[in-house]
């Protein structure tokens, strides 16, 4: 399957290295988020943000550096916010552990955070790569929305921009409509999708209903511990194995959706889901609804969609490619 409008990918397939700065929440998808860019040959992550989400930052911060450290990563890893623009914080330990990766265990890590705040190193890198640097935010977005009030002009100095968050006339999983990234700061994800849709962009959104799609049973599971003898897989196996029992304790079975994954994998290759443009906003006021993500599909706004909505997911499909990249990228890591 061909992603966003026509030509949105043409030159990622044969670009020598795409660069990539991921913004995340470690939590157990985010890392298989970011061991998958680790082993893109095709792929340069240059920067790593870290947004207080799954877990506290501390967690968070500490998950992405042993992480990246394992894998080989020698991106610069940034501290972002510790609570979100408003709301105050929530955690998710028991979906992901009581430090964000579950069962898993990352043991000392020498690596240290970048001197630059998140939000910085957002602009700094939009800068350094003019119109070539694609970022990826799996985690609330708080640090984004820092970025855009010292830095303006991201939304064009930015190739593109994808997100993990919303659920767009689906149910939610943290209220009844909202999903959790958009949930822990909704002011965040009003203020990006605002200055995509004013500078006539839009944001590559993978929402809930296009994400639950990448259900893993346990042959997935499996094949995950079977994936080699580099250290990043006992830590990618525990971590998953923690996942399916808390799916499998909140009535869902013995399963877990991987969310993480296919917004970053579509990012990089355009390939997995097709996309739709959409006029989205995030609900502030609703005493029920508050962050809720909201599509204007019957154009009742008058306004350009700001957003291209993933859709039509290659869940089988992507799931195979996913293991298949690890399996492969894995045995040429240092």
């Amino acid at each position: 399957m061909s992603g966003g409008p026509d030509g949105l990918y043409s030159d990622v397939m044969f670009a020598p290295s795409l660069p990539v700065l991921l913004d995340c929440d470690p939590g157990i998808d985010d890392a298989f988020a970011l061991a998958y860019l680790a082993c893109r040959s095709d792929v340069e992550t240059v920067g790593v943000v870290t947004t207080a989400g799954n877990v506290g930052q501390d967690d968070v911060l500490r998950n992405a550096l042993g992480l990246t450290e394992l894998l080989g990563m020698d991106a610069p890893v940034a501290r972002g916010a510790d609570e979100p623009l408003v709301e105050p914080m929530m955690t998710a330990e028991e979906t992901h552990g009581p430090h964000g990766l579950g069962h898993a265990e990352l043991g000392e890590c020498r690596r240290r955070p970048d001197e630059r705040s998140g939000a910085q190193l957002w602009v700094d890198l939009a800068r350094k790569y003019p119109g070539q640097l694609v970022g990826i935010v799996t985690g609330p977005l708080t640090n984004l929305a820092l970025a855009l009030r010292v830095e303006p002009e991201l939304p064009t100095l930015l190739k593109r921009l994808h997100v993990m968050g919303g659920a767009i006339n689906h149910r939610g999983n943290t209220g009844p409509t909202s999903e959790w990234n958009i949930a822990v700061d909704p002011e965040a994800g009003h203020e990006t999708f605002q200055a995509w849709g004013k500078a006539s962009k839009r944001v590559v959104l993978g929402a809930l209903q296009a994400t639950e799609g990448i259900r893993l049973e346990e042959r997935h599971r499996q094949a995950v511990a079977d994936l080699g003898d580099h250290p990043i897989v006992a830590v990618l196996a525990d971590a998953l194995r923690f996942y399916f029992e808390f799916h499998q304790a909140d009535g869902l079975g013995w399963c877990a959706y991987l969310h993480d994954p296919l917004v970053v994998a579509h990012a990089v290759t355009g390939r997995f889901a097709t996309t739709r443009p959409l006029a989205v906003d995030v609900e502030l006021a609703g005493t029920l609804t508050r962050g809720q993500t909201v599509g204007d599909e019957l154009g009742r706004w008058g306004k350009e969609p700001n957003v291209d909505l993933l859709c039509d997911v290659d869940a089988e499909g992507f799931i195979e490619h996913l293991i298949s990249t690890l399996g492969k990228g894995l045995k040429n890591l240092r």
